[in-house]
């Protein structure tokens, strides 16, 4: 009885076939998930330049003063990506659109305060009162520290900022108050309301919250 002939035979590829080969599977993404990131490498040249600088492993020629001066760059440098790599995340909540006391609200903290001052130097009050309030809320959210939820009142959120800045609890529930009587009450704003919102809106913005603080520290 004879040999098959259709019997599977081991398919050698010469070597530019190979090499065709080897970089097809290479390409694979699955590949990607070992390649490491710019930021890993960056990360990985600081720990092993600090590793050399206290491990004994400083060029020759380098002084000491020459080494110190090396770490300070280095960590200014580290605190300058920080710095850059941490802008995105920020950007992305000031432009994502919320619900802010019964307006979907696109604009930043920033631009809602501008409004604000705009109306205030034309002495409408009530527009002034609302775009800063708003601003006080959105600037908030913005650093993370209080999200006003959809259909939230102002007095709902006036409470869980006073959680985060309690020294300023009765300045921003008489805030509150002064959005509800201009927008819903059609109680005139003035001047002096309108200044008692605006300098609520900028100790916050000035201050830390109580969560941050280190402990034992009160604000």
């Amino acid at each position: 009885m004879g040999t098959p002939l259709n019997r599977a035979v081991p398919l050698i590829p010469d070597g530019d076939e190979a090499r065709r080969w080897a970089e097809q599977e290479l390409a694979d993404p699955v590949y990607d998930i070992a390649e490491p990131t710019p930021l890993d490498r960056f990360a990985h040249a600081v720990a092993e330049f600090f590793a050399n600088l206290f491990g004994g492993g400083v060029p020759e020629g380098w002084g000491p003063w020459i080494a110190v001066v090396a770490s300070v760059v280095v960590v200014a440098v580290v605190v300058i990506a920080l710095a850059v790599w941490g802008m995105p995340r920020m950007a992305a909540r000031s432009a994502r659109p919320v619900d802010l006391f019964g307006a979907t609200e696109q604009r930043s903290a920033a631009q809602l305060r501008a409004a604000a001052q705009s109306h205030a130097a034309a002495g409408e009050w009530d527009a002034a009162i609302t775009e800063r309030f708003r601003a006080l809320a959105r600037a908030l959210g913005e650093r993370g520290i209080v999200d006003a939820a959809p259909g939230a009142t102002v007095h709902a959120f006036a409470r869980d900022a006073a959680r985060a800045f309690p020294a300023l609890a009765d300045r921003l529930d008489a805030a509150a108050a002064t959005f509800d009587d201009v927008r819903y009450l059609r109680r005139p704003g003035t001047a002096v309301t309108y200044r008692a919102v605006a300098s609520v809106d900028e100790d916050a913005a000035a201050s830390a919250p109580a969560r941050l603080q280190p402990a034992g520290v009160a604000l």
